[in-house]
């Protein structure tokens, strides 16, 4: 019997994920990451009702002590990005970091056990052409994950198991009811672990970083208004901005070093091009020249058309068939052949410091 280690959150993803391997014939195990402290389905709730499912599977469950982890590579790094001007994504970043590669280390080396499975919406699948594993969308495009996966490497992706990468939600749903899961009518979560333990971003930035008032300038450096702390805005950000002006203004930069905002019309946030950082390929081995494929800039924005040039140092410069709205230094950019998923990076901030 193939042996499995499910990560549990609490919710109902990963509980079905473990449901349905457990009733595929595999021996599964629940394994629960103890993030930090405080409310949230990845923190104390998380963990109660993650053991409580395992004993209604009658299944072990583990729970995993990694806070210094998390707090080194999500928590400080968020704080250093914000800081900075940079608006991080941290959920790739824990995937990678956090999550998915100690998961592997912890069953192979504690448990004997060389599979891992999440209840995240996505599929993988091995080209034989290739030799390399792909990462490829969700069946239910409406929740694919793999945005936010694509910074995971070759040896995890040969590794891990997506159950529901396959299936609509509303289907991971009735898996759950029939299953009699008391997961199954969970709300879904619908922030990030921090915000969840803290109410809000900003009360969560504001632990760590001491707001500072300064000024909110046009591109012309003309003072339109007062702002209360850089951290508190964001690339593209039209609301909350305090400012009576004559056409809906956009935050197009942020200069944490001269402590200011700088706003511009919607005009102002379209870039055609941008340069991406810290490059995964994932489906396939870095291209030695410039390929086309469809680009995503965030999580609910389409994918589209653009041109990936190969450049060196793990970096590439991305040029947009047409030009697009706030692109933002520190999010990721994914770039895709379909449903393949074919590599991603974290934007650029230099060029925008640059424009500064």
């Amino acid at each position: 019997m193939k042996k499995v280690v499910v990560g549990l959150s609490g919710g109902v993803d990963s509980s079905t994920a473990a449901a349905i391997l457990r009733d595929r014939g595999y021996e599964v195990v629940g394994m629960t990451l103890w993030l930090m402290k405080g409310k949230g389905q990845c923190c104390s709730e998380g963990m109660i009702d993650a053991a409580r499912l395992c004993d209604q599977l009658g299944i072990p469950h583990h729970i995993v002590d990694i806070r210094e982890v998390f707090q080194e590579n999500i928590v400080d790094y968020l704080v250093a990005g914000y800081s900075a001007g940079i608006t991080p994504l941290p959920c790739s970043q824990c995937n990678r970091t956090v999550k998915f590669g100690p998961m592997l280390k912890y069953a192979r080396e504690e448990l004997g056990i060389d599979y891992i499975a999440t209840g995240h919406y996505a599929r993988t699948r091995y080209d034989e052409t290739t030799g390399r594993y792909q990462l490829l969308r969700a069946v239910d495009r409406s929740k694919d994950q793999t945005y936010f996966l694509y910074d995971l490497p070759q040896e995890v992706l040969s590794q891990v198991i997506f159950p529901l990468g396959e299936q609509p939600k509303t289907e991971t749903r009735r898996v759950a009811a029939e299953l009699g899961l008391h997961t199954a009518h969970k709300p879904e979560s619908q922030d990030l672990c921090l915000i969840e333990a803290n109410g809000s971003m900003r009360a969560f930035l504001d632990k760590y970083i001491t707001p500072q008032k300064g000024e909110i300038v046009d591109q012309s450096g003309k003072v339109l208004g007062q702002h209360d702390g850089v951290h508190h805005y964001t690339i593209g950000q039209r609301k909350g901005l305090g400012i009576a002006h004559s056409e809906p203004l956009y935050v197009v930069a942020l200069d944490a070093v001269n402590n200011r905002v700088i706003v511009g019309d919607r005009a102002a946030t379209l870039s055609a091009e941008c340069t991406v950082q810290r490059v995964n390929w994932v489906s396939i081995s870095e291209p030695k020249a410039p390929i086309k494929a469809e680009v995503q800039i965030r999580y609910r924005s389409p994918a589209t058309p653009a041109t990936i040039i190969p450049l060196e140092k793990s970096r590439v410069r991305v040029v947009f068939d047409a030009p697009q709205s706030s692109i933002t230094p520190g999010q990721a950019a994914v770039w895709y052949d379909g449903e393949v998923l074919l590599g991603g990076g974290v934007i650029d901030p230099e060029d925008f410091f640059a424009q500064t």
